[in-house]
């Protein structure tokens, strides 16, 4: 299973998996950041009105099996790469694991908490006009994206 809450490390990483479990992976410090991105991307890709996610870095997170079931869709404009499972879809992370930057890792995948609280709200100005950000008291940074 994961390791208590708040304090992965490579010794006790707090883990995850897609819908299937033929991914599965870990996170190996504590996140350094968490929110809802409110982006039609995000909204799209998860059929919801926003996504949850953290964000580690890199150097912080592996596959820890499943690789070759992963499949990556790059966008042709902008943003991170986005990371899924071939065989359920399930959405694991984005950006590039073994770069030199962050990885945003979608909380819904985790098996245990991530030991961190949402603390902003993204894009809120592409939020959907029936699901509205709710009053949460979170920060919000505005603006619109990838429509």
């Amino acid at each position: 299973m994961s390791s208590v809450a708040g304090s992965p490390s490579p010794e006790t990483p707090l883990t995850g998996t897609c819908n299937c479990g033929a991914v599965r992976i870990e996170v190996l410090a504590p996140f350094e950041t968490a929110g809802y991105c409110h982006c039609r991307r995000c909204q799209r890709r998860t059929g919801t009105g926003s996504s949850l996610g953290g964000i580690v870095a890199a150097r912080a997170f592996r596959v820890a099996a499943g690789a070759e079931a992963l499949r990556v869709w790059r966008p042709p404009d902008d943003g991170f790469p986005k990371w899924f499972c071939v065989h359920c879809g399930g959405h694991l992370f984005s950006g590039e694991p073994d770069g030199d930057g962050t990885v945003g890792v979608r909380f819904g995948v985790l098996d245990a908490d991530p030991g961190i609280r949402p603390q902003w709200r993204q894009w809120v100005d592409s939020a959907l006009p029936w699901e509205p950000v709710p009053e949460d008291g979170l920060p919000r940074y505005g603006g619109s994206c990838f429509a």
